[in-house]
């Protein structure tokens, strides 16, 4: 009977030192590309137009669980706030920035990834500047480095 109860022990302990190796292995190989958590912002590195746009996610649990993309101008004036800027945009393009990047922000937050994000029509040259931001901000959340990205235009 004790021949028995060794080997199970020694079975039991052997699934438990196997388990604990490739919960180890699994995990050392997604910490390279895990996000850590935290807060990192991009912004572009000139105005275009009079306003630069920025994208700031907060990052839980290696997953982006917020994320705001907007501009600002040299005063720091939101763009989303700018009431003529949105009825004239509207009218021209059939959106506006609150409507917009709204959108991107969500679609990003759905899919936790700066290419799965689909254009908006109206909004072509605000999406290619999120997705470099996004870019970057995947980027230093990936490293950990919480100083603000600089994205060139």
């Amino acid at each position: 009977m004790r021949k028995r109860s060794y080997r199970i022990i020694t079975v039991i302990l052997a699934v438990i030192v196997i388990s604990v190796g490739i919960v180890c292995l699994t995990g050392c190989s997604q910490s390279s590309n895990a996000l850590k958590d935290g807060y990192y912002t991009a912004e572009m590195a000139e105005y275009n137009n009079g306003w630069k746009e920025y994208l700031t996610v907060f990052v839980r649990g290696g997953k982006i669980v917020s994320a705001e993309y907007n501009a600002r101008n040299a005063s720091g004036f939101i763009k989303s706030w700018d009431m003529d800027y949105m009825r004239l945009m509207n009218a021209n393009m059939g959106t506006y920035p609150n409507q917009y990047t709204r959108n991107y922000a969500k679609q990003f937050l759905e899919t936790q990834q700066a290419d799965a994000v689909d254009a908006i029509a109206g909004a072509t040259t605000s999406y290619g500047s999120f997705g470099d931001l996004a870019q970057a901000v995947i980027d230093h959340a990936k490293a950990g480095n919480t100083e603000i990205a600089i994205v060139p235009g």
